[in-house]
């Protein structure tokens, strides 16, 4: 402490997590001496809204900057010092060196408080200094300088979120735009039945998506790739995703991971017990299983912000236990919409959960977001990932109209709440036609998970249909007549749900003894079937998702096979 009993506490880096720290600890000591040291112009923006002002959706400039040094002096009492870029920290004598306008400069601590943020990651190419990036307010700058000389093409290298959200933009804005992303997929974190409903969609609206090849070079006018196919590029923007700026931190010692993510225990404190760290430069900690995870998303960093403010003043834990406060884990709950489409997801995907070990079951629904004779009703795709023994939910994802954000903000609250797949079935949700329906989607995938649980009914995955015919097993589809004729299965059996009784006879020869893959458009017409025929002694299963999950999915692998 200084010398008249007020803490002195130095942030580097501002922002989300940085700005969270410094106004809740003002909020709970007056009497700090709180120092923020921000390296760019900018302290307090709305790097979220960046995609969108390059878009013109958000057409001043200065809607984004939140808060400048003079409003954080007067409100909050807080030296906010642009362009002062932190270059050293002595952790023996408690201070951090930087090189401000005025020179190099040093400034004490009593707590040192971490933000650094993490800068746009950019593979060593031929031409890569022709491409952009988007991080901050100066980035965005630089992209509005591009878009003013009128590309006609632009290709984006990286499908990420801010991937999407810059497609959406300068597609907006009449500019041809070329995604290319080197994985076989779009948005890790979707698996890839529900990442192909998203590609499809940017594919109709005039997107052109290249996947499972990568940049290698940029060149005047292009983007060469490694499959040697060129897109058409004047304008190039590198969205591959963010490494941790976090130089400051191991120059000083700091513990950091191989990717160079600052550690921190559950309090948010380094390996320097008067150091904290918070924001996109930490090694998070994932909710399900603990393990340390990389996830730059600024909720967290403006929670973890909050709490480590909490750390610093000893404030006791909310429920009274005496225990040390914690900061909570990550699930890495994110959402973004795509020219009308809107996609979210929280927790673990399928394919991360199976790369860690564990047995997973997966439920796929198509419900409306609300009442269908309301007008306005839009289709959902919902995924549940769960474990099918303890039925813990492990993950979900979402892709549709509205309310697709509600389904799984209510997912990651139930997962946060340590709520089973079952549970979902009993969940009391607003209804009114206008925004849901009787049975919420979220209460029909507890139904159905409540279904596998109780044996009272299976499902077959979509990825597992044509091993499944290739062991003649019947797929049997039981939607109308008119609907098969407009898209089927090959090699399917057409038997309408209401004609099912009558032809139960024929059904079971087609069988010749083996279990009976069901389908319908999305399931629930399927569910019906797979009842009736176990009645009549035949064994039956249901195709998850049923043919507009296969249908999206092979759409994509044809796309895949034609690029290839």
């Amino acid at each position: 402490m200084t010398a008249n009993n007020a803490r002195k506490v130095l942030i580097i880096g501002g922002v989300a997590g940085g700005m969270s720290a410094a106004t809740r600890l003002r909020r709970l000591d007056e009497n700090a001496e709180i120092t923020i040291l921000e390296r760019g112009e900018h302290v307090s923006f709305a790097n979220c809204g960046l995609p969108y002002y390059a878009g013109g959706v958000i057409e001043e400039r200065d809607a984004l900057l939140l808060q400048t040094p003079k409003s954080l002096k007067s409100r909050f009492n807080l030296d906010v010092l642009v362009q002062h870029d932190a270059v050293k920290i002595d952790r023996e004598r408690k201070e951090v060196t930087a090189n401000t306008p005025e020179g190099e400069k040093t400034f004490e601590y009593d707590q040192l408080i971490l933000a650094p943020g993490a800068k746009p990651f950019v593979p060593p190419m031929p031409g890569a200094e022709r491409g952009l990036t988007l991080r901050n307010v100066a980035d965005v700058d630089a992209i509005m300088a591009q878009v003013q000389t009128k590309p006609k093409t632009a290709a984006l290298l990286g499908a990420g979120f801010i991937g999407l959200e810059l497609a959406e933009n300068l597609h907006k804005r009449g500019i041809e735009v070329t995604l290319v992303e080197a994985a076989p997929q779009i948005l890790a974190p979707l698996d890839d039945e529900m990442a192909a409903m998203v590609e499809n969609h940017l594919i109709d609206q005039g997107i052109k998506v290249v996947t499972n090849d990568q940049a290698t070079e940029i060149t005047e006018d292009a983007v060469v790739l490694k499959s040697g196919k060129q897109v058409p590029a004047e304008m190039v923007i590198i969205a591959v995703g963010v490494r941790p700026d976090t130089n400051i931190a191991k120059d000083a010692g700091l513990e950091t991971d191989q990717r160079g993510g600052i550690v921190v225990d559950e309090s948010q404190r380094t390996s320097d017990p008067d150091i904290f760290a918070v924001g996109d430069a930490v090694v998070k900690r994932d909710r399900i299983d603990g393990a340390p995870v990389h996830i730059p998303l600024a909720n967290s960093a403006n929670r973890d912000g909050r709490a480590v403010a909490d750390i610093i003043v000893g404030l006791a834990p909310s429920n009274g236990d005496g225990q040390v406060r914690k900061t909570a884990g990550v699930l890495g709950t994110a959402v973004v919409g795509v020219l009308g489409l809107t996609v979210a997801a929280t927790g673990w995907n399928e394919r991360k959960a199976k790369a860690n070990g564990r047995e997973v079951a997966t439920i796929h629904t198509h419900p409306f977001n609300h009442a269908t004779y309301y007008p306005g009703a839009e289709k959902l795709a919902l995924k549940l990932v769960y474990d099918p023994k303890t039925l813990e939910i492990l993950g979900a994802q979402a892709v549709g109209g509205a309310g697709a954000d509600k389904r799984i903000d209510v997912i990651a609250t139930a997962i946060a709440g340590g709520l089973l797949a079952t549970d979902l079935a009993g969940i009391d949700l607003a209804y009114a036609p206008q925004f849901g329906s009787a049975k919420d989607p979220i209460t029909m995938l507890g139904f159905v998970a409540d279904n596998l649980a109780s044996g009272v009914t299976s499902s077959v995955d979509i990825h597992d249909l044509a091993q499944k015919q290739a062991d003649g097993h019947l797929v049997l589809d039981v939607r109308t007549v008119g609907e098969f004729e407009r898209g089927n299965i090959p090699q399917a059996v057409n038997v309408p749900l209401d004609d099912l009784r009558d032809r139960i006879d024929e059904v079971r020869e087609l069988a010749n003894g083996k279990e009976i893959v069901v389908h319908c458009a999305v399931g629930v017409r399927g569910h019906t079937a797979v009842q009736i025929l176990k009645a009549h002694d035949l064994a039956a299963t249901n195709l998850d998702g049923g043919y507009t999950s296969w249908s999206a999915w092979q759409r994509k692998q044809e796309r895949d096979a034609q690029q290839a």
